[in-house]
């Protein structure tokens, strides 16, 4: 079986669980092969949790949540040491973030201090405990959510810095009338989620995370992701644009999603695909665009705004 038709019985097995939401399955799984961060933003009962856990069945990893909340401390998160009365020396006890899938459920609703915490965690793959650092498993990634209607409602918003460090924002949303009448139909007897079948083993996924790395950029693909950064950060209704990190995620997911369409050279069409996802959660907007435009809206000005290298396709 060739990784065009894993992908697609992994979209097939989650399809279960989840339903109509197989592009954001395809984008969770590039994010997984490229080392990133997932924050997913929707309404409540959107099926946010069941996507992460199915998820990391289908891959074979191991699964843990934590549920944030404005008492959870900096250690709930990353471990503490602690003292055994019975051994009578202290022990270390690794937090839930010992794991492959890592579910930060509602987390604008921790502290800015608890939030830090996940920073080494996102970015070094490693926890220090009073001074003891230790790896975590690989692969890791972190599954982030948050209701974007409580953003002003006894929740702390993440900063510039901490957006910048996911990989991709996907907004679920609610789903169609015939999508909510299938979930109704397929929940009616139970959940599906414990007939799900592990589709990558972690070895196979190590091996992707190395294969994708070989995907080729043509320079003209590469001027076309520049011109795009580029022009966030010259822009009227954008107050800071895109970092060099953002540049390096459009560049790696554009990779991504080429090598899921069995494809090792990227194309303009590659970027355009997912570069909403990749980019638009690191945009901060000028007070009064923000009142009139959503991210989302500015960067898809921006998209249609440059011209595609004509050597590479033309695309409309």
């Amino acid at each position: 079986m060739n990784l065009t038709e894993k992908v697609l019985q992994l979209k097939q097995q989650i399809s279960q669980v989840i339903i109509g939401k197989n592009d954001i399955v395809e984008m969770v799984f590039i994010a997984l092969l490229n080392d990133g961060h997932v924050l997913l933003e929707s309404v409540p009962g959107t099926g946010k949790t069941q996507l992460a856990k199915s998820f990391a069945k289908t891959i074979d990893g191991s699964f843990k949540r934590i549920q944030f909340t404005p008492d959870l401390l900096p250690s709930d998160v990353t471990g503490i040491q602690f003292f055994h009365p019975k051994e009578q020396d202290f022990q270390l006890r690794i937090g839930p973030v010992m794991t492959n899938i890592l579910l930060a459920d509602e987390i604008n609703r921790a502290t800015p201090r608890t939030q830090a915490s996940l920073l080494e965690v996102m970015e070094e793959r490693q926890v220090t405990i009073d001074g003891e650092t230790i790896a975590l498993p690989k692969p890791f990634m972190v599954i982030a959510t948050q209701n974007p209607i409580e953003s002003q409602q006894g929740t702390f918003p993440l900063p510039e810095a901490q957006m910048d460090r996911f990989f991709m924002q996907i907004p679920l949303g609610y789903p169609t009338i015939e999508e909510e009448k299938k979930i109704m139909q397929t929940y009616r007897n139970g959940t599906p989620y414990n007939n799900l079948n592990t589709v990558f083993t972690l070895d196979e996924i190590t091996k992707l995370k190395e294969d994708v790395k070989q995907v080729s950029i043509s320079e003209d693909v590469e001027d076309y992701i520049l011109e795009l950064v580029h022009l966030t950060r010259n822009h009227d209704e954008i107050e800071m644009g895109v970092s060099p990190r953002g540049t390096l995620a459009l560049m790696r997911g554009a990779q991504g999603r080429a090598f899921l369409q069995n494809r090792l050279f990227v194309t303009p069409q590659d970027v355009k695909d997912i570069a909403v996802y990749m980019l638009a959660h690191r945009l901060v907007l000028t007070l009064d665009a923000s009142l009139k435009r959503t991210n989302s809206q500015v960067l898809e000005t921006i998209l249609k705004s440059v011209e595609v290298p004509a050597e590479t396709g033309a695309l409309k």
